[in-house]
């Protein structure tokens, strides 16, 4: 990982973090995704940052999520349970973050990326966003998100409407199921995210942060059970294979496009 692909600045006491890989729609490696995870963990212990805004780079996607290029290398479950502890201990940092983080939508946001906007405590886009949890069609069990994260903001049968289609929703769809709390026009939804941030930022800090505490300790025993879960279920699929193949297939598809 290049540290230009995370970028940092500062804003009226506001850390506005962007995602830098646009060509890969920012998707994430495991690098990258860890060094998120240091950054917004430092941003969470410092006192001049009284919130955090999260974007991509781009006018196409906020996050895509696993960058398949380094998935599809995985040789079985042992790799998968690797990853799959990394990914938690990301999640658990996000949540561990007791002052406001609003997730500025500016495009696709699918797979872990659709995940960690929803783990953000608020959400703000335009209209040609683009989200949704299509790791079933990868070949991927669809096991953390919905039964970890959304599935108790949505309900059971819109959980397994996602999952199981791996469709991704527009922008009105998605705030119709509470999952995008505003759409505003594409040139002002970083704006209208920090703004927001520094309004949230301005609450009173000791309930805001015990507030943002009560959440986490009430919705942990679903996020861990969730985790226990997927631990066996991406072994075994990694395991076959199955995966991987789907993986290759996305990119045979994705180059046979480009040549066309």
């Amino acid at each position: 990982m290049t540290e230009a692909e995370l970028v940092l600045r500062h804003e009226d006491g506001v850390a506005i973090v962007t995602l830098n890989k646009p060509e890969k729609l920012n998707a994430w490696t495991s690098a990258m995704r860890e060094a998120l995870g240091r950054m917004l963990a430092q941003l969470g212990e410092d006192a001049s940052v009284k919130a955090i805004v999260v974007t991509g780079a781009g006018e196409r996607a906020f996050c895509s999520g696993q960058d398949f290029s380094e998935s599809q290398n995985f040789e079985g479950g042992g790799d998968a349970d690797v990853w799959l502890a990394a990914v938690k201990s990301f999640y658990e940092i996000i949540r561990g973050i007791e002052k406001p983080i609003v997730a500025a939508l500016n495009g696709l946001a699918a797979g872990s990326g659709f995940q960690v906007a929803l783990l953000m405590d608020y959400r703000v886009g335009h209209a040609g966003v683009k989200m949704g949890q299509p790791e079933l069609n990868n070949g991927i069990p669809s096991v953390v998100g919905p039964w970890g994260i959304f599935a108790e903001r949505i309900g059971v049968a819109r959980s397994m409407d996602l999952i199981l289609t791996g469709r991704m929703i527009d922008a009105e769809e998605a705030k119709q199921f509470g999952l995008l709390n505003e759409i505003v026009p594409a040139a002002e939804v970083l704006a209208r995210s920090i703004a927001l941030a520094r309004e949230l930022g301005g609450k009173p800090p000791v309930a805001l942060r015990l507030t943002k505490r009560a959440y986490r300790e009430a919705t942990q025993p679903a996020f861990d059970r969730a985790f226990q879960i997927a631990e066996e279920a991406q072994r075994q699929a990694f395991a076959s294979g199955e995966p991987q193949r789907c993986m290759q297939e996305f990119f045979r598809i994705r180059a046979a496009r480009k040549s066309a």
